[in-house]
């Protein structure tokens, strides 16, 4: 048996899951009597648009504009494809988000609005709403990303800071439009997938403003004062659920967590190893979280108690890491240097955590790999478990051990996927 050897093969089976190449065709609809303008954004964006030009009728007209991280991009046709800054926002997704709000302003009731939306459309389709600057968004993202806030709420400050999002390029649209939609978060919530440009948006000014409030963020004024002029009803509001716009508007699901966790589950089952998915919506801070996931694999390893290893704890969602020190290293790194200080060695338990679209935070890593001889091996180095993590240093620590998971893009995005094996 190669633990090592499954747990990467689960992953991938996990990833390919949700490939857009044969997910997306799965959804298209019919060419309506006019054009079909395709536009999106996220990591996911490149290959979905790739699936949608490889099915769509040659007859039929086809165009559009769609955003992705930089070294997301793929060879397209009929649709362009512009890369931008992830996870902080840049010159080159505002720029495609304007284009995009005016080509979709341009369409007519004949029609059809097609929109690609994956994990990472937040960042990459900044329009800052008026008052605001692009380094003021840049700045608050900045402070959101590192200071603990789930993407729920992050994303519920950038919808009101933002003139494409929170529903509101629906709002422009005259065409039917229908959202295809990877789904990163947990909840599966439109609304918060990209920051939901086309799903109405139940959060407030108010909602955006206690989540500065909450995390004592130092936002830049201009971003305040918009909040603070929303709160007080003398700016717009974000469409809410509803509205009428949203009557020809449908937000679709295509892939989600829960499917890649469940095509893992069966991968395992096939190799006599009993699967249990702990749930596809796991939040709050990684190396809490890892604390009593290593608690529960002890049990099982111990007082198995009705399960027998060889046993697989399985989960998605995704973590957050409240950065104090000044390291490197994304949640799924983090997660696992805590699982692993605290299993301690044990005996037989194996485990990686990865981000299914190839990318832990903002390092070139995946995720990471443990094995029960994982913190001797980092001792014969000199390497201290515990002042990596304090340090919010993962990256580096599996990096001295090669036990970083490097993958490359995998073009697509479901979040976080963990696997603890134990033998």
């Amino acid at each position: 048996m190669n633990p090592r050897g499954y747990l990467l093969e689960s992953f991938a089976v996990a990833v390919k899951a949700a490939d857009p190449a044969h997910i997306v065709p799965q959804h298209l609809p019919s060419p309506p009597a006019g054009r079909t303008l395709v536009v999106g954004a996220g990591k996911a964006a490149a290959a979905m648009t790739q699936a949608v030009e490889n099915a769509w009728p040659a007859d039929a007209q086809l165009d559009g504009l769609v955003v992705t991280r930089y070294g997301h991009t793929l060879p397209t046709h009929k649709i362009r494809i512009i890369e931008a800054g992830h996870p902080i926002p840049d010159d080159h997704g505002a720029q495609a988000a304007q284009e995009i709000l005016s080509m979709v302003q341009a369409l007519s009731a004949d029609d059809l609005l097609l929109c690609l939306l994956s994990g990472g459309g937040s960042s990459l389709l900044s329009l800052p709403i008026e008052g605001i600057s692009l380094p003021d968004l840049r700045e608050i993202t900045r402070q959101l990303l590192r200071c603990g806030a789930s993407i729920q709420e992050i994303n519920t400050v950038r919808k009101h800071l933002s003139a494409i999002q929170g529903g509101r390029l629906a709002t422009v649209c005259k065409a039917p439009v229908l959202a295809l939609i990877i789904s990163d978060v947990t909840g599966d919530a439109a609304t918060h997938i990209a920051s939901g440009p086309c799903a109405p948006d139940p959060t407030t000014f108010t909602d955006a403003l206690a989540v500065l409030e909450r995390y004592d963020l130092n936002a830049p004024p201009a971003v305040k004062e918009v909040l603070l002029t929303g709160k007080a009803g003398a700016a717009n509001e974000t469409p809410k659920p509803g509205s009428v716009i949203f009557a020809r508007v449908e937000n679709r699901i295509i892939a989600n967590a829960h499917q890649s966790l469940a095509a893992a589950a069966e991968y395992f089952k096939n190799l006599g190893i009993t699967p249990l998915i702990l749930g596809d919506t796991v939040s709050g801070e990684s190396r809490e979280i890892a604390k009593s996931y290593a608690a529960f694999a002890k049990e099982i390893r111990h007082y198995p108690q009705g399960l027998k290893a060889p046993v697989v704890l399985l989960s998605g969602g995704e973590t957050t890491v409240t950065v104090k020190g000044k390291g490197r290293g994304g949640r799924n790194a983090e997660f696992l240097l805590s699982l692993l200080i605290e299993l301690a060695s044990t005996e037989a338990i194996y485990a990686l955590a990865c981000d299914t679209d190839g990318l832990d935070g903002s390092e070139n890593n995946a995720g990471a790999f443990i094995a029960p001889d994982s913190l001797h091996r980092a001792e014969r180095l000199g390497l201290d478990a515990g002042v990596y993590l304090a340090n919010n240093d993962a990256y580096t620590f599996f990096q001295q051990l090669n036990d970083l998971v490097i993958t490359g893009p995998t073009f697509t995005n479901v979040n976080d996927y963990r696997a603890i094996l134990i033998l």
